[in-house]
């Protein structure tokens, strides 16, 4: 009787592509599988195919970066769409060999590009032409850094890796959230007011505060008849009637008096300012 030899399945030429069955395969293995065979592939075309698929099995990632985005003035579909082809820019620039998580790579560099839609076409209000500017720097550095740290790079080192000042990383990164301003009668959750409720109203006394700081030390030195006449007539209005009778001194008097103590006044605060 004949030996029964098995023989195992023939093996695809050395110069097809391999295919992988993704669905057998994690989102991150799959992603390492074909991140690795692109970077081993010698054929544009094969390469690009790669790629493609790179993007396909990291499809839900970009749509949940642009939806982190939502509600600030730009539309969700445009959103999306942006967030997308900072996927395709990830998937093209990712190096293995300085990164093994592609995640880590790709989520900054579609941000990013997020970022740098909203700075070109988001802005309701535009920030000072320093922090649009800073950036620009921060989203052109902001994926290399993520690539080579392996997370998410802190303001300091971004300041660092630019030499710009670390205030400046700070405002830019913060001003990235204010594309769309929120109305005054807005009512946020769990409050019982609109945010306008919350403002303070206008202090009379603002007007008022730099001249009493500088006749502070100048009314100290006046005697106790120049106090009361000028507490009578400023602050209570009174006549020079009325300070006379107070004082025990006519009326002519009293306007006397009061003109060359404020001309007095006036040369004092010449001298102090």
């Amino acid at each position: 009787m004949a030996s029964v030899v098995s023989e195992s399945p023939p093996r695809p030429p050395s110069d097809q592509p391999e295919v992988l069955d993704l669905a057998q395969l994690s989102r991150r293995e799959a992603t390492e599988r074909l991140l690795s065979l692109a970077a081993a592939a010698t054929d544009d075309e094969e390469r690009r195919r790669l790629e493609d698929q790179v993007v396909e099995v990291n499809l839900q990632i970009a749509l949940d970066v642009a939806r982190r985005y939502r509600s600030r003035g730009v539309a969700t579909e445009d959103l999306e769409q942006v967030a997308c082809l900072g996927l395709v820019k990830a998937a093209r620039g990712f190096d293995p060999e300085r990164a093994t998580d592609f995640l880590s790579y790709a989520v900054p560099t579609i941000r990013g590009e997020v970022r740098r839609y909203f700075r070109d076409h988001g802005w309701t209000v535009r920030p000072p032409r320093s922090v649009q500017q800073a950036q620009s720097r921060i989203t052109a550095v902001e994926s290399d850094l993520c690539q080579e740290l392996g997370r998410a790079p802190r303001p300091s080192e971004i300041a660092e890796r630019l030499g710009l000042d670390l205030d400046l990383v700070v405002e830019a990164l913060a001003a990235n959230g204010c594309f769309s301003p929120t109305s005054l009668d807005a009512v946020p959750v769990e409050s019982e007011g609109a945010i306008g409720d919350r403002l303070g109203d206008d202090d009379a006394s603002f007007d008022s505060a730099e001249a009493r700081v500088a006749l502070k030390p100048i009314l100290a030195h006046l005697d106790r008849r120049e106090r009361i006449m000028l507490e009578m007539r400023f602050f209570k209005g009174a006549t020079q009637s009325e300070i006379g009778e107070v004082l025990g001194i006519t009326q002519m008097q009293v306007s006397r008096l009061l003109s060359a103590l404020l001309a007095r006044l006036r040369d004092e605060l010449g001298d102090t300012s």
